[in-house]
């Protein structure tokens, strides 16, 4: 188990990523966009850069190939809080690529306004967690099918907030309702689903690798959206001024985590960089299996 940080240089440390295929979530800005930028320098076939938004999403494909003219890389509509649309970005994915060797789940909110998804969930568990394993579900037989001849790496992104975790952990009763449960820990619920899930997932899907990984504190949108309350405003505000790093930085354990051809353990949740933690939450297999079963009953019926 690593235990201490490893010195990753993307540039040098990625290797070739000829003739693979890759999907990122969240992909108009931050580290999804940063991702797709230093990906795309290692000649992949085809990134995929999914995201809600058309214009943004657009906007930064043309980023990446204003940077790198040669890039492979196309815009995929995704809503993460709307079932239809995730459906139907799986669907363009498998009709037009016939392999699927990374996937990077990596949008997210953090702390916004109370508000539901299209079908009801918190916004925060229904964007971070339902909608990613929705997406996740459906897009696994492609990823099935690539692992019998490529090596598959799923990667979410989870974050530390499962250390401020109270011990309720995840209240399930709280995940189709704004009730009871402040912005701050409805965040903290999501982003503890998003480890323990990639736990649960690597272990019924042994053929694939699948982590979760902490970017630690970054300089991104998540951290000048409008707040849900006091408690935002004082993280946004005060807290992390003081701790986050460029992107250039925080993306760099989500693209060791995708791209390192040793030391990545399939279900291990990793700090940056390289960093296998084995505590708290963590090592809650009950949780885990709650939170597996959980969703696969919210998601029971939902194909394409």
């Amino acid at each position: 188990m690593t235990t201490t940080s490893i010195h990753f240089n993307p540039v040098r440390d990625i290797p070739s990523l000829a003739g693979k295929v890759i999907l990122i979530t969240g992909a108009n800005s931050g580290l999804g966009k940063q991702s797709a930028l230093e990906l795309a320098k290692h000649n992949p076939a085809q990134i995929w850069m999914a995201a809600r938004n058309l214009e943004k999403g657009n906007e930064a494909v043309a980023e990446v190939k204003r940077q790198i003219p040669a890039a492979a890389v196309s815009f995929l509509e995704l809503d993460l809080s709307s079932f239809e649309s995730i459906k139907k970005a799986a669907k363009t994915t498998i009709a037009q690529s016939d392999r699927l060797d990374v996937l990077m789940l990596n949008a997210g909110l953090m702390g916004c306004p109370p508000a539901q998804s299209k079908e009801g969930y918190e916004m925060q568990m229904g964007t971070n967690h339902v909608g990613h394993a929705l997406l996740l579900k459906l897009l696994t037989p492609l990823l099935l099918k690539t692992a019998t001849t490529h090596p598959v790496r799923v990667v979410s992104l989870a974050s530390s907030a499962w250390k401020y975790a109270g011990p309720e952990k995840i209240q399930f009763s709280t995940l189709k309702t704004l009730e009871g449960v402040t912005p701050v820990n409805r965040y903290i619920q999501s982003k503890t689903a998003n480890m323990l899930y990639a736990q649960e997932f690597a272990r019924h899907y042994p053929q694939l690798t699948t982590v979760s990984i902490d970017p630690g504190e970054v300089d991104t949108q998540l951290f000048s959206r409008e707040p849900g309350d006091e408690q935002m405003v004082h993280l946004q505000t005060v807290v992390a001024p003081a701790r986050v790093r460029p992107v250039e930085e925080g993306v760099k354990n989500q693209l060791w985590a995708a791209t390192a051809e040793e030391g990545v353990t399939s279900g291990s949740h990793y700090a940056p960089i390289g960093v296998a933690e084995q505590s708290g939450l963590v090592l809650d297999k009950d949780l885990a299996r709650q939170l597996w079963e959980w969703t696969a009953k919210e998601l029971d019926g939902q194909g394409i």
